[in-house]
């Protein structure tokens, strides 16, 4: 690479960051009024006929029930069927889109979509806007999503909110090795980081764990 190739790549990275200041401000524009959500977590991959998807579906309506809005990736899989449930009570359907190869627009169930090119951006909006997390089986992505919520509760960059994960035969397995091994054996955590996480297969328990959370922490919007 030549010198004038790295100063022309240079150049790019300087005005990729009006891009990312434009994505900023349309998020907070279109996030900002939409009340108390919840985001929802999981694999694009998912079926229509597995049986996650509705259980997600029927979480998703009973959050609704609850008060909050719910969001998500705005893709197909679990993303469809948070979005799905949200409609079908009636409430606030969020979907934050990423051009991705298998994933290229919103479902057919967002009532809010939010675009992004960005993922980092896209993160800022499931974590700033949200009152907790709900984790559905899921691959690289969603294990990416839910381990930012906790890092940022974790070293209290963000106030602590609700971290569910649903379904304990998919999610068992990795939070028994969170327990034996980072925090037992390595010491690589501490014992009430634990407690940051619970675990469910009943969608009414999921939604129940957020709103006794809200008894004794207030709703805030922001960071």
């Amino acid at each position: 690479m030549t010198n004038k190739d790295w100063n022309e790549l240079k150049a790019n990275d300087s005005w990729a960051i009006f891009k990312i200041m434009a994505e900023f401000v349309e998020g907070y524009d279109k996030m900002g009024s939409i009340g108390p959500c919840v985001s929802v977590f999981g694999s694009a991959r998912t079926d229509v006929n597995n049986p996650y998807y509705l259980k997600a579906v029927e979480t998703s309506k009973l959050l609704v029930e609850a008060g909050f809005g719910v969001i998500t990736g705005g893709g197909p899989g679990i993303m469809e069927a948070g979005n799905k449930g949200a409609v079908e009570g009636k409430g606030v359907s969020v979907g934050l889109n990423i051009d991705l190869p298998f994933e290229q627009s919103s479902n057919q169930y967002v009532t809010h979509p939010v675009n992004f090119d960005y993922f980092f951006v896209r993160k800022v909006m499931f974590v700033k806007y949200t009152q907790g997390f709900i984790t559905f089986p899921g691959g690289f992505g969603t294990l990416d999503e839910l381990f930012e919520a906790i890092t940022l509760i974790q070293t209290k960059k963000i106030d602590r909110k609700p971290i569910i994960l649903f379904g304990s035969e998919y999610w068992n397995g990795m939070v028994d090795w969170i327990k034996s091994t980072m925090l037992e054996k390595e010491g690589n955590i501490s014992k009430e980081d634990m407690d940051l996480i619970k675990i469910t297969d009943d969608p009414a328990e999921a939604v129940s764990l957020i709103n006794s959370f809200y008894e004794s922490h207030p709703l805030r919007p922001n960071f």
